[in-house]
């Protein structure tokens, strides 16, 4: 297919896509321009599947009372509206799994040399917010009732855009709930490490434990040198998987949004957190994190419910002395560390593929 570049020189972070309001980056834009020709250094991919963010998805479904259909309208709006998938209610919205159409003759990805060509199949590393997005089938074949959306249409990436190609050895659904979440066990890992460098294993706390992100958190916290871990669940059920799935020293039934309770559940399992790690997707579970971390410690915050504010000025009225993480969901090598602790653990895999079935079922 030919280039057909509307203009001769674009953006690595695609303020050219942008409609609305001059000025911003495409992740803050109201609307973003979808159309399919290429800037030169652009990608354009031809979508299979969307991943809603459980935070968005989430939002939807309680907006709508669990109907389908009217969640589907809804998201298809969005796309049509905005030129991405940009819950203006939540402010997320996910990921996506194609195929390579056409590249630009000066594409390049994440800074380096774009080595995909067309036909290759990959998952987009970069959020919804962001990706310039047209749907063609109404997503008439998705029934609105969970995160995974079939669908037909095409995408953008910009040159600051990353992407990976999809493992052979896993199914596609699978991998793309992996790639989802991939910034959570990096960036744990890597905070965990570090507290381990100063002689005393820390203790891990990780909200959310059976869920995608938490999951594969707590196989990270425990691969990076973890003393102790500690899974925090809302129901009996998610606790019964979570402990089936061996990944944490003690599962305890909590509500996160008490905090109070969550603290003293930490507490009584072996806390308080050196770390504790936020992966549940519902709002107000700040002020228990920060309450169940030790002094010096860190809460590392990958939900996209968090309000910074309930964060900063709760440490600030709890005289807490830690440090407060936004996970951004990209840290080199994410892709690859998540489905290395995917394919390792079997209690991941096992957690993640339940939670496949129930949404397919």
């Amino acid at each position: 297919m030919a280039h057909e570049s509307p203009h001769e020189n674009g953006s690595p972070i695609g303020l050219h896509r942008v409609l609305e309001p001059s000025g911003v980056l495409p992740q803050a834009a109201l609307r973003l321009d979808a159309r399919p020709q290429l800037w030169p250094d652009e990608v354009r991919i031809r979508v299979e599947r969307l991943n809603l963010d459980a935070a968005s998805f989430r939002q939807l479904s309680q907006k709508h009372g669990g109907d389908g259909a009217a969640v589907r309208a809804e998201v298809a709006e969005i796309i049509r509206s905005r030129g991405k998938m940009h819950n203006p209610v939540t402010g997320s919205g996910g990921m996506l799994v194609g195929v390579v159409e056409d590249v630009g003759p000066r594409a390049q990805l994440g800074h380096a040399p774009f080595d995909l060509v067309p036909g290759d199949r990959i998952a987009t590393l970069v959020s919804l917010t962001l990706t310039p997005l047209h749907v063609t089938d109404d997503l008439r074949r998705w029934d609105g009732l969970s995160e995974q959306v079939p669908c037909d249409g095409h995408a953008i990436l910009f040159g600051r855009s990353i992407a990976a190609r999809l493992p052979d050895d896993l199914p596609d659904e699978l991998a793309l709930a992996v790639m989802d979440v991939c910034g959570a066990p990096a960036l744990t890992g890597r905070v965990v490490a570090r507290h381990a460098e100063t002689g005393r294993p820390p203790v891990v706390a990780v909200i959310g434990g059976a869920g995608k992100s938490g999951s594969l958190a707590l196989a990270a916290a425990r691969r990076a040198g973890a003393g102790r871990t500690i899974g925090v669940v809302p129901t009996d059920a998610e606790r019964a998987a979570l402990t089936h799935a061996h990944l944490a020293d003690a599962v305890v039934l909590a509500d996160a949004r008490d905090a109070v309770v969550l603290s003293d559940a930490v507490t009584r399992a072996g806390g308080p957190a050196d770390v504790a790690v936020v992966c549940v997707d519902v709002p107000g579970c700040e002020h228990g994190a920060i309450l169940a971390t030790a002094d010096r410690g860190t809460v590392i915050f990958f939900s996209m419910a968090t309000s910074f504010s309930a964060a900063a000025l709760g440490a600030e009225g709890l005289a807490a002395d830690v440090t407060l993480l936004i996970g951004n969901g990209y840290a080199a090598g994410h892709a690859d560390l998540a489905l290395d602790l995917l394919r390792g653990t079997p209690g991941v895999r096992a957690l993640f593929e339940a939670r496949l079935a129930r949404e397919c079922g």
